[in-house]
């Protein structure tokens, strides 16, 4: 039951393309066969959840430069055990950037994606390659209030739906762009 509505949410969500179907399949099976899902201590793979927030108008986006990865992404993280992934994106996009404001503009799943994160070195060992199945929502905040860049980023900003390409190539933020306009 704890996992049952993670899976609606999951079962409920119409993925527009053949490919983000089978992230959708492979995450219903990824989270039936593992009760420890929510659990970063899972060490294949753990559900995530992310944040796509943006600004009253809808035309930036809030993003982050991450600190371990080195790149330009949504605002997400870790369930740390709590199975509602909405609530979950909710808090990590507060702790990434301060904005206490972000509410979600539909209480959906928005996007999907499966990604490998990279084996790295850690204060206490090393942490191996695993998967993040990862659940991103649509949220907006008042771009006008202050930004505070947390301890995982290397900075925070909003950015224009047409300046995200020329911060990354990373294909699933690619396309919750072109999902945004197509939303708008």
């Amino acid at each position: 039951m704890f996992r049952q509505s993670f899976l609606q949410l999951l079962q409920n969500y119409h993925a527009p393309t053949p490919q983000e179907q089978t992230k959708r399949d492979e995450m219903i099976a990824f989270v039936q066969a593992h009760p420890d899902c929510f659990h970063r201590e899972l060490q294949i793979g753990h559900v995530t959840g992310s944040a796509w927030v943006l600004n009253q108008q809808r035309d930036k986006v809030l993003l982050t430069h991450h600190r371990k990865l080195g790149k330009w992404l949504q605002l997400g993280g870790h369930c740390d055990g709590d199975n509602d992934v909405l609530r979950v994106a909710l808090r990590e996009a507060v702790e990434e950037s301060g904005v206490y404001d972000i509410i979600p503009i539909v209480p959906r799943i928005f996007d999907l994606d499966i990604h490998i994160v990279p084996e790295r070195r850690t204060a206490s060992g090393v942490e191996p390659e695993h998967l993040h199945y990862d659940a991103r929502f649509l949220l907006q905040a008042n771009e006008h209030l202050s930004l505070q860049i947390s301890s995982e980023s290397k900075d925070i900003r909003w950015v224009g739906l047409d300046e995200v390409a020329t911060l990354t190539e990373e294909e699933s933020m690619l396309r919750m762009v072109e999902k945004t306009r197509f939303w708008q």
